[in-house]
């Protein structure tokens, strides 16, 4: 016995095939954009990293450049003050040749006005090798007098090699008692006669500069941003512990779950290290997977529902052959129904059909007397789409989304029917200060979602003039020009101050916003759309606004608009209470 198959629709199988050939091509379509896309990420941020890293050597390598100036500069003591051709214009040599009172005021005073030219992050420490007494010159007070600097390794070797500068890595500086991290340049001091070495200067510089460039980067990079030297030493780590360690043993991090850039100083013998790892990338890299699957299943419905489509087409003619034949078994040929098919499929349909009036007649000459059945009435079911439609299908998207708990959407969606149910009230163009505002609040509710909570609106209104009439649809458009001209671009803290008080010839509605504002020439355009003097492009819904106030009740009410750069903007809308506003209509009438 043949083993019987389940029975399958022409349009199952239809649906089946053109499904298996699209959804291959789609599952490797997202995986290949997937990859490329984590590569291209990878890039993004190996190449934003080197950036910061190269920005901050710049910045580093420049203040550095700027104490070597003033090291040179001070070592021969010029200033504009002071002629060239002048005897005493080298404080420094005169006091360490001779340690006298008045040479040591002088070279002090000279010292002290670098140190408050760099905001006291340096001080200067002159070790005196012409017999005399060390000056020391700074804001980093008590000095300790016991450390004698002249014993250290780096200074005898700088006191004998042919080097007249040199830069003197991360170390605690032991010349003061609080002893702080440091860096130093040391420069020798030359007798202008003779040449000979009178003493050596050293400019500490405060660690905190560094600190300074670093609490300018992100929070999570501070951390991960290190300076080392050309022996692999720490000379700079958010974590001072750090300091003098190896790199290589301590913090840095393995290349096959980070991205490391490494940026060289273009003056100094240090490598600045930035790195991430691979898990916040991961975290953005599983946005855009859950964007790109997002889209595949969006792709892989909108052709699930074109198969389905166009399968039915195809197999519409058969299912009515199919209906036509079930027809006749039932001895309703009456109903049998003409197939407007140009293909097979008409051909057959069109030989059945006389083949059922045949038998039509046959089957009524034998049973003429018993066939007597009234006709059945064919009811075509008809969907009719009215204004109701769109509202009931945004109430399933947001049922759907209330099941699956996306709040967001469930907020979103209730907030759109509202304004749809608002913008197409047919109750007449007024409304009262409430239902405007209610309707701004929905539609600012879409607002921060799709900017992510970086806005936020502020109202400030008097009680007693909420129920006050006004146009329908008059603040949204500002508060939107607001939002897209003044706050799209701000990166937190939006706010849009609404506030509504009684004036002089009726109420003031104030729309400010707290974003960069406008430049004079900008604001001189919207004051002469406003105006109706000029027709600026940008400000059409502006000008619309302002159109309806006047034309309800005459060119005393409208818009105002104040701005200044970096201050934010203003709008101010005048309207009459509801007295004045009907003898506004009267007078138009």
């Amino acid at each position: 016995m043949r083993k019987q198959f389940p029975f399958i629709s022409i349009k199952a199988k239809m649906s089946i095939i053109c499904l298996t050939v699209v959804i291959v091509p789609i599952f490797v379509m997202t995986v290949i954009s997937y990859a490329s896309s984590q590569r291209l990420l990878e890039q993004k941020y190996t190449e934003l990293l080197m950036d910061i890293a190269t920005q901050t050597n710049v910045s580093i390598d420049e203040y550095l450049k700027e104490v070597e100036k003033i090291s040179l500069v001070a070592s021969f003591g010029m200033n504009s003050s002071v002629k060239a051709a002048a005897e005493d214009n080298y404080p420094l040599q005169e006091y360490l040749r001779d340690d006298n009172e008045d040479n040591e005021n002088t070279a002090y005073g000279m010292l002290m006005n670098y140190i408050m030219m760099k905001d006291r992050e340096i001080s200067f420490y002159i070790y005196n090798l012409n017999g005399g007494q060390d000056l020391f010159v700074g804001t980093d007070l008590p000095y300790d007098y016991s450390y004698k600097a002249k014993e250290e390794e780096w200074f005898k070797f700088f006191q004998v090699s042919n080097s007249k500068m040199m830069t003197l890595d991360t170390h605690v500086d032991r010349q003061t008692k609080s002893k702080k991290l440091a860096i130093a340049h040391a420069r020798k001091i030359l007798d202008m006669d003779s040449g000979t070495l009178l003493g050596i200067m050293v400019v500490r510089i405060d660690l905190s500069v560094i600190e300074v460039v670093n609490s300018r980067l992100q929070q999570s990079l501070r951390s991960r941003f290190t300076i080392v030297d050309e022996a692999d030493n720490i000379i700079f780590n958010a974590n001072t512990s750090l300091i003098g360690k190896k790199f290589s043993e301590t913090v840095r991090p393995d290349k096959r779950d980070h991205i490391i850039v490494e940026s060289v100083f273009d003056r100094q013998r240090w490598t600045t290290y930035l790195y991430m790892p691979m898990s916040e990338l991961s975290a953005e890299g599983d946005i855009l997977r859950q964007n790109i699957y997002l889209l595949a299943i969006l792709m892989l419905l909108f052709l699930v529902i074109i198969s389905i489509y166009l399968s039915s087409v195809i197999t519409r003619p058969i299912k009515k052959l199919m209906s036509n034949i079930l027809l006749v078994e039932k001895g309703q040929f009456e109903h049998v129904e003409d197939i407007h098919s140009r293909d097979e499929i008409g051909l057959l349909s069109t030989r059945f059909n006389r083949m059922s009036r045949e038998l039509k007649g046959l089957v009524s000459q034998i049973q003429q007397e018993e066939m007597k059945k009234a006709a059945a009435e064919i009811r075509a079911l008809q969907s009719q789409i009215n204004p109701h439609f769109l509202y009931n299908t945004l109430g399933s998207v947001k049922w759907i989304a209330s099941m699956q708990q996306a709040d967001t959407i469930v907020v979103m969606t209730e907030a759109l029917i509202a304004m749809l149910r608002y913008a197409a009230r047919a109750e007449g163009a007024m409304v009262s200060v409430r239902e405007e505002l209610d309707n701004l609040r929905n539609y600012m509710t879409i607002q921060q979602v799709r900017y992510y909570n970086r806005i936020r609106m502020d109202i400030f209104a008097d009680e007693t003039l909420l129920e006050q009439r006004m146009p329908k649809l008059i603040l949204q458009p500002i508060v939107e020009n607001a939002i897209f001209h003044g706050l799209a671009e701000k990166e937190e803290d939006g706010i849009v101050t609404i506030r509504i008080a009684r004036g002089e010839n009726g109420f003031i509605i104030d729309v400010h916003d707290n974003g960069e504002g406008m430049d004079e020439e900008t604001l001189r355009l919207i004051k002469a759309s406003l105006a109706g003097e000029a027709d600026n492009g940008e400000s059409i819904g502006l000008h619309n606004v302002q159109r309806r106030i006047q034309l309800h009740y005459g060119n005393r009410y409208g818009i105002e608009c104040n701005s200044a750069k970096g201050a934010g903007t203003t709008f101010r809308i005048g309207l009459p209470e509801e007295e004045n506003a009907q003898e506004m209509k009267h007078l138009g009438a």
